[in-house]
């Protein structure tokens, strides 16, 4: 058949090895489910263009397996649904009945919503599995496996979905692979298509033209898969940043940090990062609530995550990052969430440039990020990009030297209006004391009763050395404020400005 032949003559090694999966989970599906139990879920959209494809080609090879005499398919037997939307473009529409048409699909064609169509479809005929074009990324693929259960509340089938684990890349990489047919959007600059009324062209793909109507290149030319939806039209267009998005919880920010990895605990190796690092998150006015030390177990990391993300504005976390038995830093940042590792394209796609040809990018465990809730953090003086999962940032430094760069280039991306809004201005201000103890602890305590957004902290650099007092706020003109009011609770010169 031609698009087995197509792949099995094709250079691209990924490509063979995802199509070989693929073709795997649809010959495992049609050996469990008898052709009347399974149906294919058709939208005219590259995903699903791309999946009918594949179906044609897992059907023939099943068939021929079987029957080792078994011809070409004249017809494509597999029950076919496809959802009619009065806000559909009309070249999907097209397409899709131009498919249908050129390789012999009997379409079923619902007009109801999906949920009650499938009740009504499924009510009437035996289908147990239905086969979907979903892909991780998509808003429905958080949770699903290539063999999924339908969601409680929904009628009960199979969802199987053979590209689960297929990039952006790969996606064109069959279909250019394969020269089969498209729906003519994706070449005027629609990457990802909803409905007429929430899609319009990918702006990254805009050709300057002189002419008065803009022009896009097609689809396939665009450079970052993650950016496929770029082109959906955002219903809510306000954005809340995840640190300090319920109109700032805390006066001064709440930072944690947290270490993984057995060689601290037992004392071979001196973490050095914790201290580096609540210096300088003290520096830009964070309080840093709490350092921690866990062991490699993917459990105390999640537990302490949930704990810590939950009571803190950002919590930092360092070591156990890698492809190792003990790198369990993501797995435990993913299960606190309550999401799953997932194959990053984008991250993938750093690392084959990092380390070549020791990232295959298929069972590349390093490229396994929490699914769904990850955003990386680029500078071009970082290799690979930071990780952010919501308020939890995952450093890679295993020294001083490498925290020193990242500190630089994450303070620099969010002072540049990245949609990290971590580093703030705040003021500073230290005062030395030889009071004792009993006389300052009263009058502190009032201070801090009529400046709520000033932070007050005393410590003493050894135990009979004087009393350090360290205000720290927003507003340059209450910490003055706060230091004026202590200062006329005691003698003139009983407080001292430390450089």
């Amino acid at each position: 058949m031609e698009i087995d032949k197509a792949i099995g003559e094709s250079d691209d090694k990924r490509l063979r090895t995802k199509y070989n999966n693929a073709i795997f989970v649809i010959r495992r599906a049609l050996s469990l489910y008898s052709i009347e139990e399974v149906a294919f879920s058709f939208n005219g959209g590259k995903d699903s263009t791309v999946l009918l494809h594949l179906l044609r080609a897992g059907y023939f090879l099943h068939k021929k397996e079987l029957s080792p005499s078994n011809g070409g398919l004249s017809s494509f037997p597999v029950r076919t649904i496809y959802f009619e939307s009065p806000s559909a473009f009309t070249e999907i529409n097209a397409f899709t009945y131009d498919a249908a048409q050129t390789y012999g699909i009997q379409l079923d064609i619902i007009r109801q919503d999906f949920k009650s169509g499938l009740e009504a479809l499924l009510k009437a005929n035996p289908i147990r599995a239905i086969f979907l074009g979903v892909r991780i990324g998509d808003p429905t693929a958080v949770g699903q496996e290539q063999f999924s259960p339908s969601s409680p509340g929904w009628p009960p089938f199979m969802r199987v979905n053979p590209i689960l684990d297929w990039s952006y890349r790969d996606v064109w990489a069959f279909l250019l692979t394969c020269k089969v047919k498209y729906c003519s959007l994706y070449d005027q600059g629609y990457t990802s298509i909803g409905s007429i009324h929430d899609t319009v062209p990918n702006a990254l793909l805009s050709v300057n033209d002189t002419s008065s109507k803009e022009k896009f290149k097609p689809a396939y030319l665009l450079s970052d898969g993650r950016l496929e939806r770029a082109g959906r039209v955002k219903k809510n267009a306000s954005i809340k940043n995840d640190v300090g998005s319920d109109s700032q919880k805390h006066e001064v920010l709440l930072a944690s940090v947290i270490a993984v990895g057995d060689e601290i605990l037992s004392g071979t190796v001196e973490d050095q990062l914790a201290v580096s690092l609540c210096k300088k998150l003290t520096s830009v006015g964070w309080s840093v609530q709490q350092t921690s030390v866990l062991r490699n177990d993917i459990d105390s990391v999640s537990e302490e995550v949930d704990r810590q993300r939950s009571i803190c504005d950002m919590v930092f976390i360092y070591g156990g990052v890698g492809p190792l038995h003990s790198d369990v830093t993501l797995a435990g940042v993913a299960k606190a969430f309550g999401v799953r590792l997932a194959p990053d394209e984008e991250f993938e796609e750093y690392l084959r440039h990092l380390i070549s040809e020791h990232c295959t990018g298929d069972r590349n465990e390093m490229a396994q990020l929490p699914e769904g809730i990850t955003e990386l953090l680029h500078h071009e003086k970082l290799s690979v990009p930071l990780i952010k999962c919501r308020n939890v940032i995952v450093l890679a430094a295993t020294n001083t030297e490498e925290l020193e760069k990242e500190w630089e280039c994450l303070t620099e991306l969010t002072k540049l209006g990245g949609s990290t809004s971590l580093i703030e201005l705040y003021a500073s201000r230290r005062l030395i004391t030889s009071l004792t103890d009993v006389e300052v602890a009263e009058p502190l305590s009032k201070l801090g009763l009529e400046f709520p957004d000033v932070y007050l902290g005393c410590y003493r650099k050894s135990r009979q050395g004087p009393i350090i007092i360290s205000l720290k706020g927003k507003d340059n003109a209450r910490m003055d404020s706060a230091v004026q009011a202590l200062r006329k609770k005691f003698k003139e010169g009983v407080f001292v400005d430390m450089k």
